[in-house]
């Protein structure tokens, strides 16, 4: 199986900005694991921005576009720095990625982008791809790792999207507001009712939210992509994701038998 996980700045971060080392050294070992098993791994990892913030001392995420792209430049760094030496230890070899939307209209650097993601995966190399925030402007940004995520899962004809968030899934309403809200574990259509249930932006750290989500799954189910939506906070549940068992919230992708 050929599998795209998302993994957020609020699951990678503490509120601080700082790494969650725990977190993070628990999901390279899980990835590691299901890439050992045999599955092609590509992860699409947020916080370039988060990261910077934190080890620039900064006391909120910056609202500029120039400290922004200040924050990520010093961010990237440590990131794909931890993520070398992490999966390192489990004998896999890692590769950086940076794109913008740009990337994926122009028809040359989209192929190109595409030939270079599939022959990495036929090298066993594990490809860390993220948002180009150090020159990405309105213009050009994707804006969200949910969407571009999806897009990576579309362009290399991935079998599944692994959106890992702050959230177990998607509430039938707010379950920061409402005690009475449930955790919808399988959606076989994007129907209104469904799309409805989208609320605002995530953590003060990051820039997606369920809308971003929801956005995403229905690039993937176009493409007959399976998406599920994880929580971040707990990586073992991707074992038990593989393993079939009813966790998160699964969207299945057009015209998929369950």
């Amino acid at each position: 199986m050929r599998v795209v996980v998302k993994i957020g700045t609020s699951t990678l971060a503490h509120p601080t900005g700082l790494l969650n080392i725990r977190r993070v050294e628990e999901l390279c070992r899980v990835l590691s694991d299901l890439k050992n098993s045999g599955h092609e791994v590509i992860l699409v990892s947020s916080g370039a921005i988060g990261m910077g913030v934190g080890k620039l001392s900064l006391k909120e995420r910056p609202s500029d576009i120039p400290t922004k792209q200040a924050a990520a430049a010093v961010g990237q760094c440590e990131l794909m720095y931890t993520y070398d030496r992490l999966f390192q230890k489990y004998h896999h070899t890692v590769a950086q990625i940076l794109l913008t939307g740009s990337d994926f209209k122009n028809d040359d650097r989209y192929h190109n982008f595409q030939n270079t993601l599939r022959r990495l995966l036929e090298l066993d190399v594990l490809p860390i791809i993220n948002e180009n925030d150090t020159i990405a402007t309105e213009e050009i940004k994707v804006g969200d790792n949910d969407t571009l995520s999806a897009m990576v899962a579309v362009s290399v004809a991935a079998d599944r999207l692994i959106l890992l968030s702050d959230i177990d899934g998607l509430y039938t309403a707010d379950p920061h507001k409402s005690p009475e809200a449930k955790l919808i574990h399988r959606v076989d259509a994007l129907t209104d009712e469904i799309m409805a249930l989208a609320g605002g932006a995530g953590s003060s750290l990051g820039t997606g939210g369920m809308k971003t989500k929801l956005h995403a799954a229905e690039l993937c189910y176009e493409a007959e992509c399976e998406m599920v939506i994880l929580n971040g906070a707990a990586p073992e549940l991707l074992y038990d994701l593989f393993d079939g068992k009813a966790v998160g919230t699964r969207f299945f992708a057009k015209g998929e038998q369950a």
